[in-house]
């Protein structure tokens, strides 16, 4: 029990500047003691809540959470707490996120029943000039909110990236909006190839791949051609 504590237990039954003076404290330093009792107990309080709200999020995101995302997270349920004071609490409460492996995406998918284009160019990477042969592909970039999904289309001749499209999904019009993008930059002739994998983006074949009319004329329309495997020249 603290000198304060004391005085404030006994202080029913004899005089606080008697107790002080036994206890060797003074008398103003009890009462400004006695006025902030109200105000730690809050900040107590309003901790205690912290803390619960802090395990609630780390339960509920598989204990994959650490402090900066848990930060994040209070922040958008209007919460203002420093990131530094959001470690602090996990660090006493125990509470450090799992080191997984991340699950890499697969952006090739060749095992499906559409129709797969002939391979017009048999591994024969080498164009004359522009827009003659464009190449694309789809990678993938780690960010703090998941995977951002980038699709490419690069002309084999100049290495210039056509067109391109990032999204946070795999869906057919991450492809075709590459694709609008590189005819709309480029105006090709007739007699493009389009070359990529044998894979299959949720329906993406031949007639999605067709800029629609009336932005790009037939003749423009590209050949596509598809690689054997899911081997193809890299867009990037």
């Amino acid at each position: 029990m603290t000198k304060f504590a004391f005085v404030s237990a006994e202080r029913a039954n004899h005089a606080v500047a008697t107790l002080c003076r036994v206890v060797g404290a003074s008398v103003s330093g009890f009462y400004a003691w006695l006025r902030a009792i109200p105000v730690v107990q809050h900040r107590a309080e309003a901790e205690a809540e912290l803390r619960g709200r802090i395990g609630r999020i780390f339960a509920a995101r598989r204990r994959v959470y650490g402090a900066p995302r848990v930060h994040v997270e209070l922040r958008r349920e209007g919460r203002r707490h420093s990131r530094r004071r959001v470690a602090r609490l996990m660090r006493e409460m125990g509470l450090s996120a799992r080191r997984g492996r991340r699950r890499t995406p697969r952006t090739t998918d060749s095992r499906h029943d559409l129709p797969v284009a002939p391979n017009l160019l048999a591994r024969n990477f080498a164009a004359d000039r522009p827009d003659q042969v464009w190449l694309a592909d789809i990678s993938y970039i780690p960010t703090g909110e998941g995977w951002l999904y980038l699709a490419a289309i690069k002309d084999m001749a100049t290495r210039e990236i056509v067109g391109w499209s990032m999204a946070d999904h795999l869906r057919a019009e991450l492809c075709v909006d590459a694709l609008v993008m590189a005819i709309q930059r480029h105006h090709p002739p007739r007699g493009l190839v389009h070359h990529g994998d044998r894979g299959v983006q949720l329906g993406f074949n031949w007639s999605s791949q067709r800029h629609p009319e009336p932005t790009a004329a037939p003749r423009r329309e590209p050949r596509q051609a598809t690689s054997i495997r899911a081997s193809c020249a890299a867009c990037c």
